[in-house]
């Protein structure tokens, strides 16, 4: 197919992305956009309106999920899906989430004009929730979608006004599902577009990015115990330094994560410190531990290692120490055939792209437990996100969007189909 067309995609896209963030745009620069709130309700008000007017048959369902449809001729029980999450972190950028909903929304724009009613439904979603950035639960659009969401995961959470969740869904005009399990059988494929949040396409000069996996992650709080003492008093062979301890399973780990190699990442992101006063040897050290990998094995043979070697320092050096694992996410693969199928109107349209993995989860990884799911990534410039620095070059996210165009035309438009 042909993505020459009258409607300017770079501008199109650009235009409304700047249009949609306008919904939770803040004071310090950014949108923060979270869940239930009036401004996410403000978002998917005006959305919906952008889609009726388009002629797309609107939907939002009983959690705030809303669908805009493009009707198919002939398979009408079959629906290819894109789009991604309207909220957002606190003070976040231009694109995260909002970029996946703007570019179904132009894509099927331009499938319609240039060739009308395709086979299949073809239908844009911009849900919920994703981000967990108001209450502490993530993709709680995308869980309601693929049966997933159960209510009493989020009948207590309160968000740090105090206000529970089901207040502020209710609030919103929002309610949990009827039939919280039930899966719509019409969906055939699943496909997100989303900005990298990494700088590998743009350290390697390319403005697509195929995904082949999303990794798995495993999360961990480790507290080690020591004996807080006086630090003048105190000689050196006699401390249970707990921040000595920690410190070094610290390096430990990081010298163990490059030894494993990419695409293994380890991080200790957070650390903190009791008493945490200057003239007092520290009694104990918590930190945190995020560890992902696209191979279940290695992911799992790794965070066995790094707990050994981190209790054989404890040992050493006469200290406690307590590993809870509080996240274990397994790696999801993208569905081969819809990855070939993208990959393959790239290289009709003369579209530059690798294959790569997403560092990072998504609501593709929850569809793909319930259907074919991938995903299509541009760059991010510096790999900056969740930040109102996120920036992406209008040239790559039309890129992202003709490269979306030509898979939603093979799916939707061709009678073989998924």
């Amino acid at each position: 197919m042909n993505t020459k067309v009258d409607l300017n995609i770079e501008e199109e896209t650009v235009k409304t992305l700047e249009w949609l963030g306008q919904f939770g745009r803040d004071s310090e620069g950014g949108i923060s956009r979270l869940l239930y709130t009036q401004e996410w309700i403000d978002a998917q008000r005006s959305l919906a309106k952008l889609f009726e007017d388009e002629g797309l048959t609107v939907h939002q369902d009983e959690v705030g999920n809303l669908f805009g449809r493009l009707e198919g001729s002939v398979y009408k029980d079959e629906t290819i899906l894109t789009g991604s999450h309207v909220d957002t972190v606190k003070n976040g950028g231009l694109y995260d989430g909002q970029y996946g909903i703007v570019a179904g929304f132009i894509a099927i724009k331009y499938l319609k004009r240039k060739y009308g009613q395709p086979l299949r439904n073809i239908e844009v979603v911009s849900m919920a929730e994703e981000e967990g950035s108001r209450f502490p639960y993530t993709f709680w659009g995308s869980n309601n979608i693929v049966g997933k969401a159960r209510k009493e995961d989020v009948k207590e959470l309160k968000d740090f006004d105090g206000i529970s969740f089901e207040e502020a869904m209710h609030k919103a005009g929002c309610d949990y599902k009827k039939n919280p399990e039930k899966i719509r059988d019409d969906l055939k494929a699943y496909i997100e577009l989303h900005v990298e949040q990494g700088n590998v396409l743009e350290t390697e000069g390319f403005p697509i990015g195929i995904v082949e996996h999303i990794v798995g992650q495993r999360r961990f709080t480790i507290e080690v115990t020591g004996q807080a003492n006086h630090a003048g008093t105190t000689p050196m062979k006699y401390r249970k330094d707990a921040m000595n301890a920690a410190s070094r399973m610290v390096c430990e780990i990081n010298e163990l994560a490059l030894s494993y190699g990419d695409p293994l990442v380890a991080t200790v992101g957070k650390i903190m410190l009791e008493p945490n006063i200057v003239n007092v040897v520290p009694g104990k050290a918590v930190f945190t531990l995020d560890i992902r990998h696209t191979s279940k094995a290695l992911l799992e043979a790794f965070a066995d290692k790094v707990t050994a070697k981190m209790r054989k320092i404890a040992d050493k050096l006469g200290v406690e120490i307590n590993i809870d694992m509080w996240m274990d996410a397994d790696p999801v693969p993208m569905d081969q055939r819809i990855v070939k199928i993208i990959q393959n109107q790239c290289d009709e349209n003369k579209l530059n792209y690798r294959l790569m993995h997403s560092g990072a989860g998504h609501d593709a990884q929850n569809f793909a437990e319930v259907v074919p799911a991938a995903m299509i990534f541009v760059p991010s410039r510096k790999g900056i996100s969740h930040n109102p620095a996120e920036f992406t070059e209008p040239c790559d996210l039309a890129e992202g969007v003709k490269a979306l165009i030509g898979a939603l035309y093979k799916l939707g438009y061709q009678e073989e189909g998924v």
